[in-house]
């Protein structure tokens, strides 16, 4: 499973803990992994942190030490100021590492779909190397939800693409209205909860 985000801050990771909590909870054997990340020193746990919390694994399983860049921007970007060497996607394709057994591997991206994760790609590229089986597409519930999920979805054509609307509330109608808009109109497999991911990848189906 590869684990995608319309943007930054949608939730991704969370969604994605949060779902591995629920496999590993049924006694599924999960594992994650984010290939690379950046982030600001001081303001809380990691992803790859949060991510070995949720799948009892250690931080540097989840992501090797040498792919931790303490800024805040595109991993590639993040290196070039840090002065560290530029890497690719079949370079961090190439040092994914998984324990044996295991029933589901998720590997998270960086920012948006198009975000460049690597000096020559972004997560589009990534699934390309990878051929997961799903590719999960976390949203925001509420305003320009639509435009930020078609625009996603777009370059994931013809891969099994699960759509997690982030922070939905059936209480707000503008949140309703996304979700059908979604599955109806536009034809996607959309879910709100993290639970509902679990079922879809122990299932093996995305509708």
């Amino acid at each position: 499973m590869l684990v995608c985000g319309t943007g930054t801050e949608v939730g991704k990771t969370w969604m994605a803990a949060r779902a591995l909590e629920c496999l590993r909870a049924s006694g599924t054997a999960v594992a994650a992994r984010k290939p690379v990340q950046s982030f600001t020193p001081g303001e809380g746990p990691t992803d790859a942190e949060i991510l070995a919390e949720a799948t009892g694994e250690r931080p540097h399983d989840v992501c090797p030490p040498h792919r931790w860049y303490e800024v805040a921007m595109a991993p590639p970007m993040a290196a070039d100021v840090l002065g560290r060497a530029s890497f690719t996607v079949a370079e961090l394709a190439s040092e994914l590492r998984w324990p044996d057994p295991i029933g589901v591997g998720m590997v998270e991206t960086a920012g948006g779909v198009r975000s460049p994760i690597a000096a020559d790609g972004d997560a589009v590229d990534l699934a390309g190397v990878l051929a997961p089986d799903i590719v999960l597409v976390v949203a925001d519930a509420g305003l320009g939800t639509i435009n930020a999920v078609r625009l996603s979805a777009a370059p994931l054509v013809g891969r099994r693409i699960l759509v997690v609307l982030n922070r939905f509330d059936e209480r707000e109608g503008l949140h309703a209205r996304n979700l059908t808009w979604l599955r109806e109109r536009d034809g996607l497999d959309v879910v709100t909860r993290p639970e509902e991911v679990a079922l879809r990848v122990r299932s093996g189906a995305t509708g």
